[in-house]
């Protein structure tokens, strides 16, 4: 087969046979098959789509590259969530110690930032010496021993969508409902789930846009899941503004640790007990979402789930107690009185970036350290003066920023005329 006939085939917006897909993926994935052909092949697949049929054959090659896992001798279901991504999500890292503290087992293999996302690996890197490079072998050990672990797609695990993944976070590719469904789906299939809960993410601050794409992606995701044989199912959450106050790797750490204590922000803590209690029902552990919320909530007061996530932090590594790394803050204050009507949540993704804690090229070297604490939500009334966002950063950063959060942040004389609920509809295959 020829690259460049695969990709005018695309281009022209013809389907591709399962041979072709399989056969593209399997080159690129041994390096046979250069970044600028794959790069061109995914913007194609970008503009033109893809039926369900080749979504599956997609998943399947990118599953193919690697090695799928098993766990036949665990005494628990095992289950897993992925969020399609969002300013100031940080759900995994609370999500997988919390149903690891009510029995269930958790291998979950996760990502790094793309676009104005934030990723999950990126933020646990901030703690002092956690891995999130395990091996096969080390993930299975991990997940025995203390039920839960979050590690990235290796050479082992899923190779061609680690390297497809990255290559899409530069080339404008990201908020394709084709990649985004193979790429989640070829990792979770790796995992050897039996259970899948999706938070699939619409707004300002999400790479769906409105809740028509929202639902679109959940579709395919739960459709094309279903085929492969996952028990999966989504809902679709708000990201018009972030979730939770902290945005920024460590400090989403930080956040994250909060709720597992019970004393985090409500928002960030609803939904991860709304994904969670999901699960639970699903894997028949709980026999409705009352009594998981229940369990789950004793987990938090008890101290069981941040005992989890210790556990966790150290298995791969980590200090669970050692300081986070945080950069100097300084204050951004309203120019005016108004009620905040709207928050452009991409504009603040884009901000981190600005700050270094983001990439703007492929390998760039991310600080843990920065980012920032919104003081406001859309609805709060604001006083000229007023602090409402500390920036953590070094003090030449802050005035790069200022103008972005001070165009994210809209002041109004008026209240909004209403505010979206976070948590939406659900979908099922």
């Amino acid at each position: 087969m020829t690259p460049d006939w695969i990709i005018a085939k695309k281009r022209d917006g013809d389907t591709l046979s399962d041979q072709e897909i399989y056969w593209v993926i399997a080159e690129f994935a041994v390096g046979r098959l250069p970044d600028y052909q794959m790069a061109a092949l995914a913007m194609a697949i970008y503009l033109r789509g893809m039926s369900a049929e080749e979504v599956v054959s997609l998943t399947e090659a990118m599953l193919a590259s690697g090695t799928r896992l098993a766990w036949p001798d665990l005494p628990g279901p095992t289950v897993d969530k992925h969020s399609t991504g969002g300013i100031g999500d940080k759900t995994s890292i609370i999500l997988a110690p919390l149903l690891a503290s009510c029995g269930l087992f958790v291998p979950m293999i996760s990502g790094r930032g793309l676009g104005a996302t934030g990723g999950t690996l990126d933020k646990l890197e901030s703690i002092p010496g956690f891995r999130a490079d395990l091996s096969i072998r080390e993930l299975q050990s991990v997940v025995r021993r203390v039920g839960c672990a979050i590690t990235g797609a290796t050479d082992e695990i899923a190779p061609a969508d680690r390297e497809l993944y990255a290559l899409r976070d530069v080339t404008a590719t990201v908020a394709s409902i084709p990649l985004i469904t193979a790429s989640i789906l070829s990792k979770k299939l790796a995992e050897g789930i039996e259970y899948l809960v999706l938070d699939v993410k619409y707004g300002s601050g999400a790479f769906m846009k409105n809740l028509g794409d929202a639902r679109r992606l959940a579709t395919s995701l739960t459709e094309v899941g279903s085929r492969l044989g996952l028990n999966v199912s989504a809902v679709l959450s708000d990201m018009n503004q972030p979730l939770g106050c902290m945005v920024g790797n460590a400090l989403e750490i930080k956040e994250s640790i909060e709720v597992l204590q019970g004393t985090g922000p409500t928002d960030t803590t609803k939904l991860t007990l709304e994904l969670s209690s999901q699960l639970m029902v699903a894997a028949r552990v709980s026999l409705n979402k009352l009594e998981a919320i229940q369990a789950l909530s004793s987990a938090i007061s008890s101290g069981s789930a941040r005992q989890k996530y210790d556990e966790m932090v150290s298995a791969q590594g980590g200090d669970p107690y050692a300081p986070l790394p945080l950069a100097d803050t300084g204050d951004l204050c309203a120019s005016r009185n108004g009620f905040v009507t709207q928050i452009e949540t991409e504009m603040l993704g884009r901000a981190v970036i600005e700050l270094g804690g983001g990439r703007k090229h492929k390998g760039d070297r991310i600080d843990h350290s920065v980012g920032f604490e919104m003081r406001v939500r859309v609805g709060d009334w604001v006083e000229q003066g007023q602090p409402y966002v500390t920036v953590y950063a070094h003090p030449p950063q802050i005035d790069r920023v200022r103008q972005l959060i001070e165009k994210a942040v809209v002041l109004d004389a008026q209240p909004p005329a209403e505010v979206a609920p976070l948590i939406g509809e659900w979908v099922h295959a």
